[in-house]
């Protein structure tokens, strides 16, 4: 686990260190031409425009949990890797100064690109936390949403984030993030890691099912899944070919089987915590 930690720690302090250059973080895959369907126009004109330009520039995000988590005025809500910024930001302007916006992130680059994107655009409604997502610096029951872009399927122990984000919330509070998934089981793992080292940089994803069931037997109730972007097979030949997978048959097979998703759950209003028959039926 500590492994993994480290190679996502050092590819996102590189992403950061490329973005206060002016640079467009890619999922170093080679060219950043080769991850356009995955981190591509996923925010408007009026978005990009109204936050640093490196803030975006930063975002190796593969949705956009911002406008599809129906953010009101007031709300709390916490950004689990927040990066450099950019969905932090969005949410400070979303939920208004009776709001507060959190962002957590393990790397020190990254929050420090974070914290001159906040000085730059003025917001006073946001406040940047060190630590790991699967440790999450807050109380119980402290925000209304938890938000994420494509960072739960970096981690080793997502029963352990996904745990932590159920304590965090507020009875009633809403989990939406988006994350890669994958489509059934039964994929050859070498085909596996080349494919999620394509989509995700050095991701880990779920498959949908597992998803589901994990969110779950956290205590999530209302778990839904919905796909954002499909991937398809094409889009990774070049890369799968450096990888010496080209044969056709084997493409067939994993076409549209990664894909970003909205996922989406929520925590019961009463948490019950025994275990009688009477309150556990």
């Amino acid at each position: 686990m500590d492994s993994i930690k480290e190679v996502v720690r050092q590819k996102y302090a590189e992403a950061a260190v490329k973005a206060q250059n002016g640079v467009k973080a890619d999922c170093g895959c080679g060219t950043s031409a080769c991850c356009d369907p995955i981190t591509s126009d996923l925010y408007d004109q009026s978005e990009a425009t109204a936050i640093p330009a490196e803030a975006l520039l930063a975002s190796l995000g593969c949705g956009n949990p911002t406008a599809l988590a129906e953010l009101k005025a007031g709300d709390i809500v916490l950004d689990l890797g927040s990066g450099g910024g950019i969905d932090v930001l969005l949410s400070a302007r979303r939920v208004g100064p009776t709001g507060k916006a959190y962002g957590l992130d393990m790397t020190e680059e990254m929050l420090a690109l974070a914290r001159e994107n906040q000085r730059r655009s003025g917001l006073a409604n946001v406040e940047f936390l060190k630590g790991d997502i699967e440790r999450i610096p807050l109380p119980d029951n402290s925000v209304d949403v938890v938000i994420s872009n494509c960072v739960i399927n970096l981690s080793a122990d997502k029963d352990r984030v996904i745990a932590e984000a159920f304590r965090v919330l507020k009875p009633g509070g809403r989990f939406a993030v988006s994350d890669v998934v994958v489509r059934g089981d039964n994929m050859p793992d070498a085909i596996r890691r080349s494919m999620e080292l394509w989509v995700g940089c050095v991701a880990g994803a779920l498959e949908e099912n597992s998803y589901r069931a994990k969110l779950a037997s956290a205590g999530f109730q209302d778990v839904d899944l919905e796909p954002t972007r499909v991937y398809r097979a094409a889009d990774a030949r070049h890369f799968l070919e450096e990888a010496a997978i080209s044969d056709e048959a084997v493409l067939a097979e994993i076409d549209g089987r990664f894909m970003s998703a909205f996922v989406r759950a929520r925590k019961p209003t009463a948490v019950r915590d025994c275990c009688s028959s009477t309150c556990c039926a």
